[in-house]
């Protein structure tokens, strides 16, 4: 069959086909997103405005933020705006667009979260040489390693997408352009496509999660030689980083490991990891955590003070 693509545009089916339905559910993720607008900058501004800023876990942090709000930015607006649609269109390119910066974003939110739990490993099981181990230097570098590293994973599947040829139909089932909604439209046999995106994201995210749940089993052994009150802090540290990773990762490997093809629940299990978890990262890290507790009400009284004077 010849590799070319007649489909200029795409036409997505959405989360539910009523209407009423779609209405409800059009006020509840516009309010799922503003809080995760809120949350995630409220947590930016506050490490970047206090001395927070200078310990790596909070460095990794600000950045994990700053890719939640990006994240799910790429993905929920264009949802709350379909959910009102008559027609849920997007154009070929756009259609790309959405899924080379989707894919990007997500991947360095991975890498970010094994930085997070390097930078605890090496405080928890390495406390005398934290300093030196976690210098600014060695975070800036996994902050770079992480976006070398997504930005490889999402072109990989960019140019495995626009070597397939769509010839129609042209209906994607889903509310975003994600790999395996836009294989079943591919217009020949794409076992061996199928066999590659599972290695390049399916696989890969359970390794990436097997890595962090044996680094989090490291650390709690560790924690025996430690103080009560050492060790409190620590797992309270260490609990907000595994529900952040269970909340990201579980959803991802239940969809990516799947071939395409099968009937699943994919684009309802999608809405967890673009739109819950980022509006739930913010609210984790906070209130299991007290230094941003303190650093909260710091930085906000400040600029409260500031705008009345």
């Amino acid at each position: 069959m010849e590799n070319t693509t007649n489909v200029t545009e795409f036409i997505f089916t959405g989360l539910w086909e009523n209407k009423q339905i779609e209405l409800l559910f059009f006020f509840f993720f516009l309010l799922c997103y503003l809080a995760v607008l809120m949350g995630n900058i409220v947590v930016l501004l506050t490490i970047i405005c206090s001395h927070l800023i200078q310990q790596p876990m909070y460095y990794f942090l600000c950045h994990l933020s700053l890719m939640d709000l990006s994240y799910t930015s790429s993905v929920v607006p264009r949802l709350i705006r379909d959910l009102a649609a008559t027609r849920k269109i997007i154009s070929y390119g756009g259609c790309m667009t959405q899924l080379f910066t989707l894919h990007l974003l997500a991947g360095v939110e991975v890498f970010i979260l094994v930085s997070m739990a390097f930078d605890r490993y090496a405080a928890i099981v390495k406390p005398l040489h934290y300093m030196i181990i976690m210098s600014r230097q060695r975070c800036n570098m996994l902050i770079f390693m992480a976006w070398v590293l997504g930005f490889w994973h999402s072109v990989a599947l960019l140019l495995t997408l626009l070597s397939l040829p769509f010839c129609g139909p042209n209906h994607i089932d889903h509310y975003l352009c994600d790999v395996k909604p836009l294989l079943k439209l591919v217009c020949r046999d794409i076992r061996v496509i199928n066999i590659l995106m599972i290695a390049n994201s399916g696989i890969v995210s359970i390794v990436v999660f097997l890595v962090l749940v044996a680094s989090y089993i490291v650390i709690l052994y560790h924690l025996r030689n430690h103080s009560s009150a050492g060790r409190r802090k620590a797992l309270s540290t260490c609990s907000s980083h595994v529900m952040v990773v269970v909340l990201f990762f579980v959803p991802c490997i239940y969809v990516y490991v799947l071939p395409a093809g099968g009937e699943n629940m994919d684009k309802e299990i999608s809405v967890f990891y673009t739109v819950i978890s980022p509006m739930l990262n913010p609210l984790i890290y906070t209130l299991r955590n007290v230094e941003m507790k303190v650093a909260i009400q710091k930085v906000w009284s400040k600029i409260t003070h500031t705008e009345l004077k």
